[in-house]
């Protein structure tokens, strides 16, 4: 894994932060106890959201192929088929959706650092 970098040196005086000390929007602390309610780690609410529509999205995809199984339209094999390529493509553009959104999230080119 990665070694996340030492956030006490973010609470020195701005004048006396050494010239190597991280951005503060790259440190993480983890939760000592379940009690700490106040992570830095959460799932943003918009991960969340996002995820939520896609299983919609999903299911109701689903839904089609088997009323179409049902109705006729489609054989078993057919309607087999028909339940893989739902899956696989609604976990790929979750997937594509969710790394686009992370990294417009903190942004890499010319990011802008706050005093």
């Amino acid at each position: 894994f990665f070694a996340l970098p030492d956030c006490r040196r973010l609470t020195a005086p701005p004048n006396t932060q050494p010239p190597n000390a991280s951005p503060p929007w790259l440190c993480r602390t983890l939760p000592t106890s379940k009690l700490n309610k106040h992570s830095t780690m959460a799932i943003p609410s918009q991960i969340a959201t996002g995820t939520f529509l896609y299983l919609i999205l999903g299911t109701v995809l689903l839904g089609l192929v088997f009323a179409s199984r049902l109705t006729g339209r489609l054989t078993k094999d057919n309607a087999d088929i028909g339940n893989v390529v739902v899956i696989i493509a609604t976990i790929a553009m979750w997937l594509f959706w969710c790394c686009a959104w992370m990294h417009q999230w903190h942004p890499l080119i010319k990011p802008i650092y706050e005093e």
